[in-house]
């Protein structure tokens, strides 16, 4: 399954797993109704012989136990789960606005959260699975241009390594995906970072570690490590000012 069915990431994770998993046949995407989700449903209909669509939001964090519950009885049971669905706000209108910066980190992180929980504990039920969360390496610094994403995966990626580690005897895996800059419609228009990359080279990296004995945080592409250590090591008011510039830009 993928939770944010229309993501571009998303839906080259599963053909690249399709690839490498030729028995894979049925695929749920989860996301509200829209063309981006439905076209993700067609594209991928053409490798994978059943895929269904159901409707999520992340921002209705009451009634995802019962999403949950309802999905697996009509779906389940899951073997990979994608948590690939996430907003990338407006940071100068979220520094102006309360409601606007809690709406990405309820999106971004609260609502991961609540659909991740209930799923996890299905897969521990039945001893096996991967919960694949999708992080970035902006969850590693706070960033002038963008920190209120940042917090929200920030926040998620914690979640995620925890959750990993809370379920390491129960059979069930999660894998926690740090990107940098991906060649995608949300960051259509945007100046490319260094190292930017492409859905099916992320894909790849993706497919490559799921499932496989002791994986739990990849970069990707592999050589974002090296760019997450510099950014680790940089002073903040140098990180602020080259922030600055990407944001005058």
């Amino acid at each position: 399954m993928v939770v944010g069915g229309g993501s571009e990431i998303g839906r080259a994770i599963v053909r690249a797993l399709r690839d490498r998993h030729p028995e894979l046949d049925r695929v749920v995407l989860a996301g509200r109704p829209g063309g981006s989700r439905d076209q993700a449903a067609r594209d991928l209909s053409e490798c994978v012989e059943t895929v269904s669509v159901v409707d999520f939001d992340a921002l209705e964090t009451d009634s995802h136990d019962a999403w949950a519950a309802t999905l697996h009885e009509q779906h389940g049971p899951f073997d990979v789960v994608i948590f690939a669905h996430g907003i990338l706000p407006d940071q100068l209108a979220s520094e102006r606005s309360g409601a606007e910066a809690a709406r990405s980190i309820q999106t971004n992180l609260t609502g991961t959260v609540s659909a991740m929980v209930p799923l996890a504990n299905q897969m521990a039920e039945r001893g096996q699975g991967t919960l694949v969360a999708l992080s970035t390496i902006a969850a590693l610094r706070p960033r002038r241009d963008n920190f209120v994403y940042g917090a929200g995966k920030a926040g998620l990626d914690a979640f995620a390594r925890g959750l990993g580690g809370a379920l390491e005897d129960s059979g069930v895996g999660v894998l926690t995906v740090r990107l940098g800059f991906v060649h995608t419609r949300m960051t259509e228009g945007m100046a490319p970072a260094p190292l930017a990359s492409t859905p099916d080279v992320i894909a790849e990296r993706v497919a490559r570690a799921v499932g496989r004995r002791g994986a739990t945080v990849i970069y990707a592409p592999p050589l974002m490590r090296v760019l997450a250590t510099v950014l680790r090591l940089l002073p903040q008011p140098l990180l602020d000012h080259m922030a600055r510039g990407r944001m005058s830009n």
